[in-house]
């Protein structure tokens, strides 16, 4: 399998997903509390996550990515994802650092 951006990709095994669905029910659950009547559309996929963010952010207002900085002048740095998409995405983008 080959992705948007001209990536290999490996196909998902059930386990993979499975783990993805985990993962996000965490994050939402997290979400949930603060997100006072703000939409979230929920999206588990395969791929690059660059083409995966751009393509969903087409009908975004906003993308919220993190960043999780490694303290230090490393960590004043934007990761490669982060950077694209501060840079490609044809809506609103916030970065949120990991690190309080």
């Amino acid at each position: 399998m080959i992705d948007p951006m001209g990536i290999p990709m490996v196909p998902p095994t059930a386990e993979m997903q499975a783990s993805a669905k985990v993962m996000l029910n965490n994050v939402m659950k997290q979400v949930e509390a603060d997100r006072a009547g703000i939409q979230v559309n929920e999206i588990v996929t395969q791929g690059s996550p660059v083409s995966a963010l751009l393509q969903a952010a087409r009908d975004a207002e906003m993308v919220v990515v993190g960043r999780r900085g490694h303290g230090g002048f490393v960590g004043l740095l934007l990761g490669s994802v982060a950077t694209q998409i501060v840079h490609h995405a044809p809506c609103a983008v916030v970065v949120v650092s990991a690190r309080p």
